[in-house]
């Protein structure tokens, strides 16, 4: 099964994340399969590749609790069909 989750980068007391489609079965530093964004808590920040979100979405990737309120944010739950929206 794959999720959608928060991948820590940065340096120490400067967490940056990048949001990845990963196997559930891998640790957090695990290899992923494909970068999907980027987020900033400190400033705030989010990029989203939102097609590759889509794609994995649409396949039946669950999203972590931390990236469905980031995703929820930027509105991309609107662009998916409305039979698929399984997410809570």
């Amino acid at each position: 099964m794959v999720k959608l989750r928060l991948k820590r980068c940065g340096r120490k007391q400067r967490a940056v994340y990048r949001i990845v489609a990963i196997d559930v079965r891998s640790r957090r530093e695990g290899r992923d399969l494909r970068k999907v964004g980027f987020y900033d808590p400190i400033k705030n920040q989010t990029y989203l590749n939102v097609p590759a979100i889509l794609y994995f979405l649409e396949r039946g990737a669950q999203p972590t609790g931390t990236v469905y309120n980031i995703l929820k944010k930027a509105e991309v739950f609107k662009e998916l069909r409305p039979n698929e929206t399984k997410f809570t």
